[in-house]
């Protein structure tokens, strides 16, 4: 049975979203990501375009609150972000609950071209270093 995952940032718009789509993709066989926001918003166009780089597809996605999850249980429960680290609540009842915080790159100003590279170093960062923590157990 694969673990479910679910992924916390404040707008669940980009970090999270990001984490989602590459937890699925390259670990699919063993987890089932989800992501969701302190608050609901839209999913970061760059966020989709980055994934879209790597041939993961996530425009269907869409920004969700973490009241959606209320009545599920998971087996890890990853804020992403200072913000949604502080306001998540108890209730998840994860197994595990961990923080690693990811930079923002949707706070950057700049044209897409510019902001671009930024957006690239977060994706790779994030999935690194959620493939060696769910699948190494290596402590961020």
């Amino acid at each position: 049975m694969k673990k479910k995952v679910l992924f916390l940032c404040t707008h669940n718009s980009c970090r999270s979203q990001m984490a989602e789509g590459l937890v699925n993709h390259d670990l699919g066989d063993r987890f089932a990501a989800f992501s969701a926001g302190t608050e609901a918003t839209r999913v970061n166009p760059l966020a989709i375009r980055v994934l879209a780089e790597l041939g993961i597809d996530i425009s269907h996605h869409h920004s969700k609150t973490f009241d959606q999850f209320a009545d599920q249980r998971f087996d890890y429960v990853i804020t992403l972000c200072g913000s949604a680290n502080e306001q998540c609540p108890i209730f998840f009842g994860g197994v595990q609950r961990v923080h690693i915080g990811f930079d923002d790159p949707s706070q950057l100003l700049g044209s897409p071209e510019e902001v671009l590279p930024e957006f690239r170093r977060v994706r790779d960062e994030i999935r690194r270093i959620l493939t060696d923590y769910l699948i190494g157990g290596v402590e961020p």
